[in-house]
């Protein structure tokens, strides 16, 4: 599978952008995006939504390996960490009906 880098890196080649020209569209250093590509530094979810405008593909995409990253980040080498994301998949999905029953779905 594929991390947020690498499939931000593989978009960007897919569509023959350069580096520098989607960091322009970012507003940041070429270097930051190299780095983010090479899964060094990690981009803010705001850059996520923006890198996702300027490749062309629906947000939501971009945004489950963001989030997956961030999970994989804390968790990697938790013995229980399976575990734990079983225990936490419960319990999102409980707030979730909670939310939707009050009307604060979103």
């Amino acid at each position: 599978m594929k991390s947020l880098g690498e499939t931000i890196r593989s978009l960007r080649e897919t569509r023959g952008l350069l580096i520098r020209e989607v960091a322009a569209g970012l507003g940041i250093d070429p270097s930051l995006l190299s780095r983010i590509e090479r899964g060094v530094k990690r981009p803010t979810r705001a850059q996520v939504v923006m890198l996702a405008k300027i490749l062309g593909v629906d947000e939501h995409e971009l945004l489950v390996a963001y989030l997956s990253d961030k999970v994989v980040y804390e968790l990697e080498g938790e013995e229980l960490a399976l575990k734990a994301m079983r225990v936490a998949e419960k319990r999102l999905t409980y707030s979730r009906a909670r939310s939707r029953k009050s009307g604060k779905g979103k």
